[in-house]
């Protein structure tokens, strides 16, 4: 996923924060949000997305079932205008009938990347 640009508080980047807390079942999340993914990513400003299930399915984690997802976008009116495009209400309402969520709109403040040694060494990550 790119990085937003370090520690610029004024580079216009914006990243969009969505905790999912399912009441559907997962298959059919991912599905849902697969096509909204699918629909987002081709909307003027949109830089990248992550979805992001727990790690552990250990039990550890207590009650229903969560995902969090990570959009990255050139500037918040790139962002608002995607919202608002005619398609997106069916996108939003296919996912609430599956999740409730929290979302939220941040700016980096600082960004902090592993120095290559650290990032390859010992992590199993092949360099390419």
């Amino acid at each position: 996923m790119p990085l937003p640009e370090p520690n610029d508080p004024d580079s216009g980047s914006v990243t969009f924060v969505n905790r999912f807390t399912l009441v559907g079942s997962a298959a059919e999340f991912e599905a849902a949000f697969a096509e909204t993914a699918e629909f987002l990513c081709r909307r003027r400003g949109f830089r990248s997305h992550s979805l992001l299930a727990p790690a552990a399915d250990d039990g550890a984690t207590e009650g229903p079932p969560s995902y969090v997802n990570i959009a990255v976008w050139d500037d918040e009116a790139c962002f608002r205008d995607a919202l608002a495009h005619p398609e997106f209400p069916a996108h939003a309402k296919g996912l609430r009938a599956l999740a409730t969520s929290e979302p939220a709109l941040y700016r980096a403040r600082q960004v902090r990347v592993a120095p290559r040694s650290a990032r390859t060494e010992g992590s199993g990550v092949r360099e390419t």
